[in-house]
């Protein structure tokens, strides 16, 4: 018995104790990639705050968190879900006291630069695409396409404006201008969010940063759109010490829709599928990527 005993304190003796008293700081990483939106059959893919949520909650509950890391390679997508996303991530951030620090890999523009400034500091890539304040909108027009193969489009309302840029009709100059007008309202929440977010960080004149242009992140650092020229493990080793354990938290697939997924897309889906997939090329395609 007694030899027992002298083996376990031994063994007691050499496990690294400071260890334990002084845990190795943890920066959980959430991973932002892709166009922000439901896309997909049944929404199975895009950044939604339906399927972040989870994840946002995850990264901020991490026991010995000393911060929040943002890795972003997303090139846009819907305002409204950019904007839940971002005060989502604020709001744990000052609920539970962590700093938080972006890192725009390819590209953070437009939405996925609306999700950067959620941050409290911004770092890219000299080559990262930053920036694209602005909002787009837009569609197809097929009325003369169904009038040369004749065929009749019947649509009824009941509004009269219930029809607006409808792509079987012929675009009228009102219906642009109320759709302008819903972008522009859109553009200026974007722009109040970016200057309460960089406050007197940013250096550039309105006209300009809010014009829908973007640049490289050495350009943008430039122009006080982000704070410096890093990466994420560089800057977190520096700030939080040699054995920082960075922790990525993703986003968890349900189980049910794993097993859907398993059998391969329903042929209903494939179509869907197919647009969606030219709507995302043409999203990365707009920054050269």
């Amino acid at each position: 018995m007694n030899k027992a005993m002298d083996a376990l304190h031994a063994a007691l003796a050499r496990l690294p104790v400071e260890r334990f008293r002084n845990p190795a700081p943890v920066v959980p990483v959430l991973r932002l990639f892709g166009p922000i939106g439901a896309i997909g059959g049944l929404g199975r893919r895009g950044l939604t705050l339906a399927r972040l949520a989870p994840a946002i909650e995850r990264a901020f509950s991490l026991r010995n968190a000393k911060a929040v890391a943002l890795s972003i390679n997303c090139p846009g997508g819907s305002a409204v879900q950019s904007a839940l996303i971002a005060r989502r991530i604020r709001a744990l951030a000052d609920e539970k006291k962590l700093p938080v620090y972006a890192f725009a890999e390819d590209v953070a523009a437009s939405g996925g630069y609306w999700l950067a400034c959620a941050a409290d500091e911004i770092y890219a890539d000299a080559a990262s695409i930053v920036g694209s304040i602005g909002v787009i909108g837009g569609g197809f027009g097929f009325a003369g396409l169904i009038s040369r193969l004749g065929v009749r489009r019947r649509l009824y309302t009941a509004g009269e404006r219930k029809s607006l840029l409808d792509p079987f009709l012929p675009e009228k100059p009102e219906d642009v201008a109320r759709l302008r007008a819903v972008l522009d309202d859109v553009h200026v929440q974007f722009q109040a969010w970016v200057r309460a977010r960089r406050g007197d960080r940013l250096k550039g004149l309105d006209d300009e940063m809010f014009s829908g242009e973007f640049w490289t992140g050495r350009q943008a650092l430039e122009h006080g759109l982000i704070d410096g020229i890093d990466d994420l493990r560089a800057q977190m080793r520096r700030r939080f010490g040699e054995n920082v354990k960075l922790r990525v938290v993703g986003i968890e697939r349900p189980s049910w829709l794993r097993l859907l997924r398993g059998a391969g897309p329903a042929p209903a889906e494939w179509m869907d599928d197919l647009v969606d997939a030219i709507e995302t090329r043409a999203l990365w395609a707009r920054y050269g990527l």
